[in-house]
């Protein structure tokens, strides 16, 4: 009877468990490589998205009341307003610029957009007893209740108002994001920086985000929550109480 010798298994050199750690390393370096590409592709459209938006708009803002051009209106966009119902001295400032607009005849009204989604809550009738009190005409102010975030204010400005042209009064960190917004609306827009020391780097931090946000809903032409019935600025504000 012939004896046949029992094919031996070759040695790899590599135990099962020592070749499955090594199969478990390599899909760790691979994911890690596939999270660093991703994080790369993300913060270059976040960078290449902010630049973009401030160097499109650098031309068409200013920095005080004499440089800045006549326009119809002045926009304030909405900010905080306090419990006992006092402005934020970042909404003041904003609305302190509109009035020296206003009287230095760079404007002819006024439109105060804000957060009035609540009873208890409204950014805009506070700034209209404010402008009152610094004796800008009643006529001359429009208030916009439902202008909840930037998009919805120039949206709205546009669509509810018939804003022909704006100054807006904002500070630095607010004005590229504002102005691109509106001039994408098709709003001929400049803004004026409301500087005035009473803001915070995490304002500037914020907007970096909330700039890639504006670019988004102006590709999809989201529609805002609110429009509403027409109110001409080029009319009486008081009509519109």
């Amino acid at each position: 009877m012939n004896v046949y010798p029992v094919a031996q298994p070759q040695q790899t050199g590599v135990t099962p468990k020592l070749q499955s750690e090594k199969d478990h390393t390599s899909k760790v370096k691979c994911i890690i490589r596939i999270g660093v590409w991703c994080i790369g592709a993300v913060l270059l459209v976040v960078v290449v998205g902010n630049l973009g938006m401030y160097f499109s708009t650098y031309s068409y803002m200013y920095d005080s009341v004499a440089a800045a051009p006549k326009a119809e209106v002045v926009l304030i966009p909405g900010a905080a307003v306090l419990e006992d119902g006092t402005l934020s001295e970042i909404f003041r400032d904003r609305v302190d610029l509109a009035i020296a607009l206003y009287e230095a005849g760079k404007v002819t009204k006024i439109l105060v957009s804000g957060d009035n989604s609540t009873v208890i809550y409204n950014e805009v009738n506070p700034v209209r007893l404010y402008l009152i009190e610094k004796n800008i005409p009643d006529e001359d102010i429009f208030l916009d209740h439902a202008g909840f975030d930037t998009y919805s204010t120039m949206y709205r400005a546009r669509d509810v108002f018939g804003v022909s042209s704006a100054l807006i009064a904002t500070q630095s960190f607010h004005l590229p994001r504002s102005v691109f917004t509106a001039r994408a609306l098709g709003i001929p827009a400049y803004g004026v920086n409301a500087d005035i020391g009473h803001i915070l780097w995490r304002n500037y931090v914020r907007e970096v985000l909330a700039n890639e946000l504006a670019i988004f809903e102006i590709v999809t032409q989201r529609v805002p929550k609110y429009l509403g019935e027409k109110v001409p600025v080029s009319g009486d504000g008081r009509l519109y109480l």
